[in-house]
């Protein structure tokens, strides 16, 4: 049996991959930041038959004690083995960048790069001693183009890819894989749960309230079912030769397939223009 640890995993796409690697028979750690809302995850076991093959325990990816702590109660269950961590814990944080105070921003950088970085060197002494691992990065196609009023989420998913593309080369001294796996719009909670940053006094203001109302229709029309992603995990996981970007979705695949072949001015101009982003003056 595999051994594997997924964070962020009480809602969206962390409980779908938790119940898709049980499935194929990986003894899974699934962690999350307040064990308190692993209802929804739990009754998804139970009603699948597979409560008995996951182990729920609590990790802050933004908290270097509780990450020691998980990652020590982990490896004293399995031997000090481990096949594979799935990053798949994160925030964000909507609005104009001059809008949101800087510990908010922070805080998305802590969660979705630190965080990553953190738990990663935590857990390379055990898959260096046994030569190989995999280190599964949830991005986003938010990594492929800026996105208006998601700028600190962005920047958090642009530096978690750069990250990865640099440590593959330390990685793959001791074969230890990277993966990144980049879902466009999915219904998770994420959004949802995100602070919305739009003051009345700000200059920002009709743009603001155009963008989140055009944005929540988008995703409306676009979101789609996270278990997909779930999939690709496990397939990423599973492969012999895994790639190192799995972009998931025709969104992410279109985004991903015109990166950088589209002036970035263009690219604004369309988005401004698919949003009604254009018909605000300040």
């Amino acid at each position: 049996m595999k051994n594997v640890i997924v964070t962020g995993t009480s809602s969206g796409i962390g409980l779908d991959t938790v119940v898709a690697l049980a499935k194929q028979g990986w003894r899974v750690f699934a962690t999350m930041r307040k064990t308190a809302k692993s209802g929804p995850l739990e009754s998804a076991l139970v009603d699948a038959g597979l409560r008995d093959r996951v182990e729920i325990a609590q990790l802050d990816v933004t908290d270097a004690a509780s990450i020691s702590a998980a990652v020590e109660a982990v490896l004293s269950k399995t031997g000090g083995q481990l096949d594979a961590v799935v990053h798949n814990a994160g925030v964000a944080v909507g609005g104009a960048f001059e809008d949101i105070r800087d510990d908010q921003s922070r805080h998305v950088m802590e969660t979705n790069f630190f965080g990553v970085v953190a738990l990663t060197r935590a857990l390379m002494p055990t898959f260096r001693n046994q030569r190989h691992g995999r280190v599964l990065i949830v991005s986003s196609d938010a990594a492929f183009m800026g996105q208006p009023g998601n700028a600190i989420y962005c920047a958090s998913k642009w530096a978690i890819e750069g990250w990865a593309e640099a440590a593959a080369h330390e990685l793959n001294l001791f074969g230890i894989e990277a993966i990144l796996v980049e879902p466009g719009p999915y219904r998770t909670p994420i959004w949802e749960n995100s602070p919305h940053i739009m003051p009345p006094e700000s200059p920002y203001y009709a743009w603001s309230q155009q963008l989140f109302k055009a944005a929540d229709e988008h995703t409306e029309r676009t979101a789609r079912d996270p278990i997909e992603v779930a999939r690709v995990i496990v397939k990423a996981l599973e492969a012999q030769r895994p790639r190192f970007r799995y972009p998931v979705g025709p969104l992410a695949r279109i985004t991903h397939a015109v990166r950088g072949k589209i002036p970035s001015r263009l690219m604004r101009r369309g988005v401004s223009r698919l949003l009604g982003l254009h018909r605000i003056r300040a």
